[in-house]
């Protein structure tokens, strides 16, 4: 993998968070990595990391060779029509969106864009992430393999079909906040705390939790994987729906 590769990403969160630190570890170098938020409350931590921070999209796409679109579901239709004409044939587009389908991303992007979706998972920051993608129509086999390299340093990283992807959500997406052993030692947070940095509001390991706090353990932790997983399925919906307004 080139190290020169420019590495963008649009949102700030936990999710960016993770990968950010995962691929630093690696051949990246900080000076070639960029993110933009609205908001400016979570670029310290990436400024420690010396990652240089934005509230432009824009600047963050035209500086990128990959860029990771890592919003929440009802926010990529907006992302993507804001930066759309600026995505050329040198991007590899990496949606890390809850439930959002390549064939939605597909149809956001210009004709014949690199589209590829990621689910990666909160391990990523100490290195013990379990993470899937599937590549869109327009992106080859070698867009995978720059991904997976770009990645390796996050944890496992698998390539499947997109129908397991929501299912990856239910599982290891959400399935952090359901235990997470090693990602509890090394932070040396709270377990409550862990627990709600992936509880996004409405998504999909809120959903599963709700689950596992009605009922026994092990009835409730397979119904808590269904649930998240059904819960990824609602948001690609919605921001199915959404994009064809």
């Amino acid at each position: 993998m080139d190290s020169q590769l420019k590495i963008g990403f649009i949102g700030a969160g936990n999710m960016a968070y993770g990968i950010a630190k995962g691929i630093l570890s690696g051949n990246v170098l900080p000076a070639n990595v960029k993110v933009s938020a609205p908001s400016s409350r979570n670029f310290g931590r990436f400024q420690e990391l010396g990652i240089t921070v934005t509230h432009s999209n824009i600047e963050v796409v035209c500086g990128s060779d990959v860029l990771f679109v890592a919003v929440k579901p009802h926010l990529v239709q907006l992302v993507l029509s804001e930066i759309s004409q600026h995505v050329t044939d040198r991007h590899i587009i990496v949606s890390v969106a809850a439930g959002v389908t390549l064939a939605t991303l597909e149809e956001l992007l210009p004709e014949n864009s690199v589209a590829i979706r990621l689910m990666p998972n909160l391990p990523c920051v100490v290195q013990e992430g379990a993470l899937l993608f599937a590549r869109g129509s327009h992106a080859k086999q070698e867009d995978g393999a720059l991904l997976r390299s770009l990645l390796h340093r996050c944890g496992l990283v698998e390539e499947g079909p997109e129908a397991w992807i929501d299912i990856h959500t239910g599982l290891s997406g959400s399935g952090v906040a359901f235990g997470a052993g090693r990602l509890l030692r090394d932070s040396g947070k709270h377990p409550a705390q862990l627990r709600s940095e992936v509880c996004t509001p409405g998504g999909t390991t809120i959903y599963g939790l709700h689950t596992l706090e009605q009922g026994g353990v092990r009835a409730s932790t397979m119904s808590a994987v269904e649930s998240a997983t059904e819960r990824a399925r609602e948001l690609g919906r919605k921001a199915t729906a959404g994009s064809r307004k």
